[in-house]
């Protein structure tokens, strides 16, 4: 479904879903059952950010190739310092 854009003389702008190719140059309003012309506006092209990207990649990889899970994940140890002063700092 798109959303298209009318404007009704009297009641203003409102917005319709529709299937795509199916708007007409005029709809009735809602409102006041008066005619609404089709307003163009420019189309909405944005895209998703990284993060999401990559969350419906690894959910449409799922589908054909899951992952499967054969061990638990070894816990990550944090990196040494790189600061030699940081040595000499008391640890938990």
């Amino acid at each position: 479904m798109v959303t298209y854009q009318y404007r009704c003389a009297r009641c203003g702008p409102f917005d319709l879903a529709l299937p795509m190719g199916r708007a007409r140059p005029e709809e009735r309003c809602a409102k006041c059952d008066g005619d609404a012309r089709r307003v163009y506006t420019a189309p909405s092209l944005t895209r998703p950010g990284a993060s999401l990207t990559r969350a419906l990649d690894a959910q449409e990889a799922s589908r054909h190739e899951p992952q499967v899970v054969t061990a638990p994940r070894a816990e990550r140890r944090p990196a040494p310092p790189s600061d030699p002063r940081h040595a000499l700092l008391p640890r938990p």
